[in-house]
């Protein structure tokens, strides 16, 4: 179906390992990201699984809920669970999605919508291309989008980091420079006028080029 950065992610109601989930009414006023596996017992993903349970209080802090995914049944996730924590020290604080039927992989243009069967069968390789993360707004708007081949571990820090950006970006509507870190200088973006610009940062801000304005991040 094409999903795009300003798509309304797909709503879809699922089994998850802390029951079942109607998507948009668990988002609910919160931030959400979506990141999908494509298997359970995979070497890289029961890295990432661990990490994200680490820093799950960072999101948190920022108002966002956490879900996973993997093309295999809840009770494997919960078995699988055990192993993250005994390797990783953390087992999934966050709800896991059991997407047996590939509906929501497919959903999510994950996997091509003619895909035929079930998690039965398959293999990791088959499904290579779950491999995504979804940041969403409130909105229920999906604001960005990041897939991984499954011989390189995702980095949380750097979604960390765009989640920042983003959701500075919703309060002031600011933009973030390249390598950009919480409490750096922010760009104003050209749609906003000089005019607007002095309301928003009475301040100042310094023009490097007219339309490369640097500013003070706004606090909040």
């Amino acid at each position: 179906m094409g999903l795009r950065i300003g798509s309304t992610a797909p709503d879809f109601t699922a089994q998850t390992t802390e029951g079942t989930i109607r998507f948009h009414e668990w988002i609910g006023d919160s931030w959400a990201i979506l990141f999908s596996h494509p298997k359970d017992f995979t070497p890289v993903c029961t890295t990432e699984l661990g990490y994200m349970a680490r820093i799950k209080p960072e999101f948190d802090k920022r108002n966002t809920k956490i879900i996973g995914l993997s093309v295999d049944p809840v009770e494997n996730h919960t078995k699988w669970s055990k192993d993250i924590e005994e390797t990783q020290g953390t087992a999934p604080n966050y709800p896991m999605i059991g997407d047996t039927d590939l509906s929501i992989s497919k959903l999510y243009d994950m996997l091509p919508e003619t895909e035929e069967g079930s998690f039965e069968g398959r293999t990791p390789a088959d499904n290579a291309t779950v491999r995504a993360v979804y940041l969403i707004g409130p909105d229920k708007k999906i604001k960005a989008m990041l897939v991984y081949p499954m011989t390189s571990g995702r980095n949380f820090d750097e979604i960390l980091r765009l989640l920042d950006s983003l959701q500075l970006n919703a309060r002031h509507t600011v933009a973030t420079p390249v390598q950009w870190q919480n409490g750096e200088d922010i760009i104003i973006p050209p749609s906003v006028s000089d005019e607007e610009a002095r309301k928003k940062f009475p301040e100042g801000w310094k023009a490097l080029k007219p339309y490369l304005r640097v500013a003070r991040q706004p606090q909040d």
